[in-house]
């Protein structure tokens, strides 16, 4: 991911002004990863390491989304309909 990706995906889900490391921005941000490993493997078809890779990536934002729904479910909601992405 190229990093005026990564500034634009931070400021629009950021918290606050300085905010690059909330749960919110590093599950906008895995999502991102996610489409773009996703994409490469549709083209791919036995790069294992890549789909080793995208299964780490999907399990490290579920944990996230588990982490950000019980401290805040409002948030939560919000930004799995802001990414539009499937989970519980």
């Amino acid at each position: 991911m190229k990093s005026e990706t990564k500034s634009k995906i931070m400021k629009k889900f950021a918290t606050s002004k300085n905010d690059t490391g909330s749960s919110q921005v590093q599950v906008a941000v895995l999502s991102t990863d996610i489409k773009d490993l996703t994409d490469h493997l549709k083209v791919h078809k036995k790069d294992n390491s890549t789909r080793r890779g995208l299964i780490a990536k999907v399990n490290k934002r579920k944990k996230l989304l588990d982490y950000l729904k019980s401290e805040d479910a409002g948030a939560c909601e919000k930004l799995v309909s802001d990414l539009k992405i499937r989970y519980q």
